[in-house]
């Protein structure tokens, strides 16, 4: 690697962790959606992580999606950024997402699943957790939460 590279490598860590603050101090859909079709609860015990992730389904599309709680920076920015992510998306493209960020975060030999068709960039911001095994549980909270919603599981998931 010679310095262009590494220079580019810390530019591109520090783009991605300008992007967790952000969505940390101000996240997108921190909100109680009081007409959604499909809500959970999450608990992250280790570092006290919680949250209520609601969605609003219409036919087979997440047409809102929201979050609620108290959590850690990178709890809090996983939410945002996933609840921006899937406002739109359909459930199967929302299932897709999930496995794909989970298997990303959870399995350092993890390779690219199918195409799901979505842009997943901006969720790199996360890959950076993967060094720090306890924060993985961290920034998957929100992800387990949208599977057990869309998928009609009524027990509160846990990372433990």
């Amino acid at each position: 690697m010679n310095a262009i590279d590494i220079n580019h490598d810390g530019e591109l860590r520090d783009l991605y962790r300008e992007l967790i603050l952000d969505h940390a101090r101000n996240p997108r859909h921190f909100h109680k959606i009081d007409d959604a079709t499909h809500t959970a609860e999450g608990i992250n015990p280790l570092c006290g992580d919680k949250l209520r992730l609601y969605a609003k389904v219409d036919g087979d599309v997440i047409t809102e999606a929201s979050f609620e709680g108290s959590g850690c920076a990178i709890s809090v920015a996983s939410a945002s950024l996933m609840t921006d992510l899937v406002t739109g998306l359909s459930v199967h493209r929302a299932l897709g997402c999930f496995a794909e960020i989970t298997g990303r975060l959870t399995n350092p030999d993890h390779h690219v699943g199918q195409d799901i068709g979505v842009n997943l960039d901006k969720l790199r911001a996360l890959d950076g957790v993967r060094d720090y095994p306890s924060r993985v549980k961290c920034a998957t909270l929100a992800w387990h939460a949208l599977n057990s919603a869309v998928t009609g599981q009524s027990q509160p998931v846990s990372t433990e």
